[in-house]
């Protein structure tokens, strides 16, 4: 063991209830993953493609559905090889199988208690065909990463789910998700062209080949018999034929599709149909083909407000018909607990408790149609009985995007808003109807009072036009009384849904383990016994997803349910929605924002000291804390903010010894002694060669702590100059800070960041000033991202004192040439001040050298030269500040083409953290440097010189600042026919 490595107790809970929970992992789980499943598995894929440990089983478990099973081992495979090595290994032994991909199914669709199989981690990527009409796509690709790269095309997706930017296409086609606007016509059923599947036998259907059926018949000629004869048998019903396209005509995805057997007239028309909202119970979608849709990109739209759930539900027949592409409805718990998303209006938490509104939108392809639309609508508002019950409500129709992106924001977040609003301790249940949409008014009315019959004060919201509800409960699922009551509100909501309103029990998220209990109520034993023999059809051995659509346990739904045990403050309020998943660094390495949580979780409903909790601690410091980039923009995907960087920053302070802390403050007192050593070591490292100083610090890492030493990495940049320009203080417009890493580590090319960012301010007629004892300061990130709290504290205090100083008590702005360091200062450094130095900073203006330049520089610059083509990397401290823009505008300014590639995100190199653990860096940027190795650009740009290290690690590519692209570009005279650093 290395000297110095963390004791893990120092990260036991220190809060726990008085008894363990009675869903904890048992103790006789504590090994993991048993033999001889472990070893039978890794023999037959490679150990690198079966996760044992407990920690692995325990961050599997969960998902955004309130059940909890934990796998006995997971698989990550690679291909349909490996896919169908599994299901061929689950034949063999009688184990079962279920396929998980992004795991915000809210109904224990993605969840198993034996061989589970994450489909999300090697199955991403899409290919645009035929100009946008179609698009091919792996299923583990998320529905907002396929309209990226068709907005380009001017079309999108059908299907649009409020979890789009997380939830993965292959979920989406098996749970047949819907949306805001797809209702029963743009939904996966009717937009998808072919798919490709893998049969729980192994065999692999691709629908678009020409001679599918052949081959479909030649592998599996019982299967095709027995399809043809289930569909001869339904069409020779007629009251069942009549009974299934009702059933089609509102939103339903309860069950399997019956109604494939109407629409395929061959064996693979009908298995092709019959995949879409199978929930993975009779085949592994391997690829989809979508047609995609136009996108009509003139928007208008209204948030508007009513005194109740019904008065609100009664509007919507007139905005559709007045041609609204979408009329979503909120109650008024959902508006109340939506003030927790970032730029819903404050006020909206005074609202009467009836209120209720609907966010009506209206797409159009050009001005004309627009304008009727409008003209419209605004004939419908002024009949309707609107109310006004706080200051910002306007109920006006609008075009301004910002305001539509914020109404579309709060209504997103419903499920997420409103479960982190719920008391602390207790388990979210989503439930999703459909009724006839002239009944829905009725319906919210018989559902307010079946809430309240039960002791539930439900959030309501839900896609209305298409007469489509969800709400929201919340309860104790450690209380046997609470789960008593939840299903007995279970059984009177589905009765009433069914025999009132010959609704859908399941309108869009598909049957799962909460309403299959409920199948026959709704379809009938006719229908139903259909559906049970198309599974054993399909998959005899019931190898795939039992329980999850068909079960015959009428307390199926009670099953598994999953305590929510309070955690650390931050992260209590966490349902495990996902949405943090897909912006997450380490997604792919080791843990996400949710798995951190969830293991957390784990930990507490363990007794103090138990095996279980004991390999959870063991494994935590690594898979949880050391490999999170600390770069916080889970928070920013998170509806309700939940920062779980920060959550891991704390972890790391409480891992320090007293010693580590005060040797931290000292290096922050004495920073003008290191940052003058560590520029030394750099230029000695540049002159020894990166490989001798690589061995050097790999070798010593071994020794003391692979998290203490950074690995010395190829293609690190040199040394700073020793002196930085020489500026005047009078006549200066604003105060220069360059960063402390931008002072140890050199710019490349021939002319500095600090002497750029000086030259391009005088050719603008905006000189800056660097001041003479700017050097032994920092932003304080470097203590910040580490959780050193004493050091932190020296560093943020001296810093912000010298700013106020140099900037003349804040009448001058502070620019800063670095995105983290902007970040740092200008948000970053506060909790952490003094009451008297709060007042300070709250006079400073800090900016980042990017805003400097795209704002107050460049309509003052003339470029005489651009390059012909730069791709951008934005870092993650930009999105926290909201500067991508001015960066796109300066790179703009430089090259004739700027392309950000649409899988740019955190680069995840976090200062030091990507010399820390290297791997960390090459996971988080894989498909970005995919992207940008694929085709050649002139210049490679960014905001961040460690951020540019990381990128120039990931991809052998030379990024640099955009602000030095910016100084060549308006450099006037020649540049010896170079442009761009050397």
């Amino acid at each position: 063991m290395p000297l110095l490595e963390p004791d893990p107790d120092r990260l036991r809970p220190r809060a726990r209830p008085k008894a363990p929970a009675g869903d904890r992992v048992p103790e006789d789980r504590a090994g993991g993953t048993p033999e001889p499943l472990r070893g039978e598995l890794t023999a037959l894929l490679g150990a690198d493609k079966v996760l044992t440990g407990i920690s692995d089983l325990v961050r599997y478990a969960s998902d955004a559905s309130p059940y909890r099973f934990v796998p006995r081992v997971v698989v990550v495979p690679e291909d349909v090889d490996d896919v169908s090595a599994v299901l061929s290994y689950a034949h063999g032994r009688g184990r079962e199988v279920v396929f998980r991909a992004a795991g915000t199914s809210l109904n224990g669709q993605a969840q198993g208690e034996d061989v589970l199989v994450d489909v999300r981690r090697h199955w991403t990527g899409l290919e645009v065909l035929d100009g946008g009409a179609r698009v091919r796509v792996a299923p583990g690709t998320t529905v907002a990463r396929v309209n990226a790269a068709l907005v380009r095309y001017g079309r999108v997706l059908g299907p649009d789910p409020a979890s789009a930017v997380a939830c993965t296409v292959g979920g989406v086609v098996a749970n047949n998700a819907s949306g805001m606007t797809a209702g029963t016509t743009r939904n996966s059923y009717r937009t998808l062209a072919s798919l490709t599947v893998v049969l729980p036998s192994g065999t692999v259907v691709d629908t678009a080949e020409p001679d599918a059926d052949e081959r479909l018949a030649r592998a599996e000629p019982a299967l095709c018999a027995g399809l043809m004869e289930l569909k001869a048998e339904i069409e020779a019903d007629t009251e069942l034929t009549d009974r299934i396209r009702a059933k089609y005509a509102i939103k339903n995805t309860n069950g399997y599709r019956l109604d494939a057997f109407l629409d395929g007239s061959t064996p693979v028309g009908i298995m092709r149909g019959l995949m879409v909202g199978s929930q993975g119970t009779l085949g592994f979608i391997s690829e989809v083909v979508f047609d995609t849709l136009p996108l009509d990109r003139r928007v208008s739209a209204a948030l508007l407000f009513f005194a109740s759930l019904p008065a609100a539900a009664a509007a919507v027949p007139p905005l559709t018909a007045a041609g609204a592409s979408a009329v979503e409805l909120m109650d008024g718990n959902t508006l109340r607990a939506s003030v927790a998303v970032e730029g819903v209006p404050g006020d909206w938490a005074d609202l009467p408790g009836p209120t209720a509104a609907l966010l009506v939108e209206f797409r159009a392809p050009d001005e004309a149609a627009q304008e009727g639309y409008e003209e419209r609508a605004r004939s419908v508002l002024r009949e309707l009985p609107l109310v006004a019950p706080v200051p910002s409500v306007t109920n006006t129709l609008t075009r301004d995007p910002r305001a539509i992106a914020g109404f579309w924001k709060a209504r997103k977040a419903f499920v997420t808003a409103v479960g982190g609003a719920r008391p602390s301790g207790t388990t979210l249940i989503t439930e999703d109807f459909a009724v006839p949409p002239e009944r829905l008014a009725e319906a919210c009315e018989a559902l307010l009072e079946l809430q309240t019959r039960h002791g539930f004060d439900a959030a309501v919201a839900g896609h209305a036009a298409h007469g489509n509800l969800h709400f929201l409960l919340a309860f104790d699922a450690s209380r046997p009384a609470d789960v008593e009551r939840y299903a007995a509100f279970m059984d009177a909501f589905c009765r009433l849904t069914v025999e009132r309103f010959d609704g859908s029990l399941k309108a869009e998220h598909a049957t799962g383990r909460n309403i299959a209990p409920f199948l026959e109520l709704e379809w009938g034993s006719k229908a139903t016994g259909l559906m049970w023999r198309t599974k054993r059809l399909i998959d005899p051995d019931g190898v795939l997803a039992p329980r999850v659509v068909l079960d015959r346990d009428p307390r199926a739904h009670v099953r598994g349910l999953k305590t929510i045990p309070r955690v650390e403050a931050i992260a209590d309020p966490c349902i495990e929605c996902g949405f943090c998943e897909p912006t997450c660094p380490s997604r792919d390495l080791t843990t996400t924002p949710r798995q951190r949580i969830v293991l957390r979780r784990e930990m507490t409903r363990q007794p103090d000291g138990s095996p279980v909790e004991r390999e959870l601690l063991e494994a935590y410091g690594h898979d949880a804390v050391d490999t999170c980039a600390g770069d916080s923009t889970c928070a920013l995907a998170c509806p309700v903010g939940i920062d779980t960087g920060a959550l891991m920053r704390t972890f790391r302070h409480a891992r320090h010894t007293p010693r580590e802390e005060r040797a931290a403050a000292l290096a922050a007192r004495h920073f003008r002694t290191l940052e003058a050593s560590a520029r030394l070591a750099v230029a000695a490292a540049d002159r020894i060669g990166a490989r001798r100083v690589n061995a050097v610090t790999r070798a010593v890492r071994k020794a003391v702590r692979p998290d203490l030493v950074p690995e010395w990495l190829p293609r690190m940049p040199g040394a700073a100059p020793s002196a930085l320009p020489r500026t005047d203080r009078v006549g200066a417009v604003a105060v220069y800070y360059p960063a402390c890493v931008n002072r140890i580590f050199a710019s490349p090319g021939d002319v500095s960041l600090a002497h750029a960012l000086v030259a391009v301010s005088a050719r603008a007629g905006k000189p800056v000033w660097i001041p003479e004892d700017v050097r032994g300061t920092c932003c304080a990130t470097i203590w910040h991202s580490k959780g050193y709290a004493e050091g932190n504290a020296v560093m943020a205090n001296r810093v912000v004192e010298a700013a106020w100083g140099w900037t003349a008590g804040g009448r001058l702005p502070l620019v800063v040439d670095a995105s983290s360091c902007t970040l740092g200062l200008a948000h970053e450094v506060v909790p952490h001040l003094t009451a008297d130095n709060r007042e300070l900073h709250a006079e400073l203006k800090v900016v980042d050298s990017l805003v400097w330049a795209a704002q107050d520089l460049l309509p003052h610059l003339t470029v005489h030269r651009t390059l012909g083509s730069a791709v951008l990397h934005p870092t993650c401290s930009m999105r926290h500040l909201g500067d991508e823009a001015q960066l796109r505008s300066v790179a703009e300014a430089c090259a004739d083409e700027v392309v950000i590639p649409d899988d740019a995100g955190c680069c995840a190199f976090a200062g030091d953290r990507g010399m820390l653990h290297r791997e960390l860096t090459e996971s988080a940027t894989r498909d970005e440097a995919a992207y940008v190795t694929s085709r050649h650009f002139d210049a490679h740009l960014s905001a961040n010189r460690m951020c540019e290290v990381g990128m120039d690690h990931a991809t052998g590519r030379g990024y640099y600042s955009a602000l030095l692209a910016l100084e060549q570009a308006t450099r006037p005279g020649g540049l010896d026919g170079r442009h761009g650093p050397a």
